[in-house]
């Protein structure tokens, strides 16, 4: 999905990996008292990488330190101001006066944990990008330093395209360790929703995830535009208003995308809450059958993956509480043979790492399906 002439660095991870990934490092650098490494995340905009550094602190209950460089003016932004002191006021001719520096009021005074979020890291000018050259080394500059159990996390847009970005010479790249983070669909919605997102958005996403084009659709602009009509209860009937909105958010292609998906393919979804409440299963797997395929008789893994990670999401919240028929039918859900057998044991397999006991008890309870555990693992 990235344009080739882009510059990005390190491993590409997804959002999930990144959380991982952080946690690793932090422990790190925190038993390493002095020899603790900033991390830069890489990606194309809108990606949610801001989001995931603050997200990561205010889960952990940790402080936060926001600053966009891309903003200071003068390295006095960085550094502070400059401020004469007199210990011997009283004695104009001791020639003890000095100089020392006020630090900006964004740089931490308290002990962490904490992450000083370097936002749009390589949008600053190249001057400025000098200056933190010391920060990144020593976790502090002439002027001040972070308080014990800090970590530093810089975002970066990538060079070349169309950023206007500053690059970075290996000296300044070397005293980082670098990861990109990737577009994944799944991770984007389990994100999505337990952000409360239009449903439909997600299931539009899960479907067509070749629609986020990193160019004006994005994960950000998507959340803009599903935002936008979680109101319009009948998409079908407003189709023109929706366009609207969706030009004004997204790509050409992913507003026709989303209008067809509106017309041909959303009457027909079906929702997690439908395949455990039913009580004749038998429906479900006609609808099943029918999204199978499509006019030209196509076959859709995209609609049954779709089906299978909103049924893991619904799954998975926090608030989810098994009913009478949920356990029956999401075996027989299991069990099915139209369902791909990498789709039904990717389910399960998910299902066991973040399910509640009370999904997994569901689990358990038939053999087949527990057989079906076995065989993934």
């Amino acid at each position: 999905m990235e344009t080739p002439s882009l510059t990005l660095y390190g491993s590409k991870l997804s959002p999930e990996q990144l959380k991982d990934f952080l946690e690793y490092v932090f422990t790190t650098n925190n038993d390493q008292e002095g020899r603790a490494t900033p991390v830069c995340i890489w990606g194309t905009h809108g990606l949610g990488k801001t989001h995931i550094a603050q997200n990561f602190a205010k889960e952990r209950n940790w402080k936060i330190a926001y600053v966009a460089p891309a903003q200071f003016e003068e390295m006095g932004d960085l550094h502070g101001m400059p401020q004469k002191i007199d210990p011997t006021p009283d004695d104009p001719d001791s020639g003890d006066e000095r100089t020392v520096f006020y630090p900006p009021d964004w740089v931490p005074t308290e002990d962490g944990p904490g992450i000083l979020l370097l936002d749009d890291f390589n949008r600053a000018d190249d001057r400025i990008l000098r200056g933190l050259m010391q920060l990144l080394q020593n976790f502090a500059l002439q002027s001040w330093e972070l308080p014990k159990n800090w970590q530093i996390v810089a975002t970066a847009n990538p060079e070349g395209g169309d950023y206007s970005v500053t690059p970075m010479d290996d000296a300044m790249l070397t005293r980082m360790i670098h990861v990109t983070l990737k577009f994944d669909p799944k991770d984007w919605a389990k994100w999505a929703d337990s952000a409360g997102i239009d449903k439909r958005g997600i299931a539009f996403v899960l479907n067509h995830p070749e629609t986020v084009t990193f160019k004006r659709t994005t994960p950000r602009t998507l959340e803009q535009f599903f935002r936008q009509i979680e109101n319009i209860e009948d998409l079908q009937k407003e189709e023109e208003l929706v366009r609207i909105l969706g030009m004004g958010t997204l790509d050409d292609t992913t507003v026709g995308a989303f209008c067809s998906f509106v017309r041909d393919d959303l009457t027909e979804l079906i929702d997690p809450e439908d395949i455990l409440e039913a009580r004749d299963f038998s429906k479900i797997l006609e609808r099943i059958e029918k999204l199978r395929k499509d006019k030209e008789g196509n076959t859709r893994t995209d609609r049954i993956s779709a089906i299978c990670t909103r049924l893991f999401l619904h799954l998975i919240k926090d608030d989810y509480v098994p009913g009478d028929r949920h356990r029956s039918n999401l075996c027989a859900f299991l069990k099915s043979n139209l369902i791909q057998a990498e789709l039904k044991t990717g389910l399960a397999m998910d299902l066991c790492k973040e399910g509640s006991d009370a999904v997994l008890e569901m689990l358990r309870s038939d053999p087949k399906v527990y057989r079906l555990l076995a065989k993934g693992m």
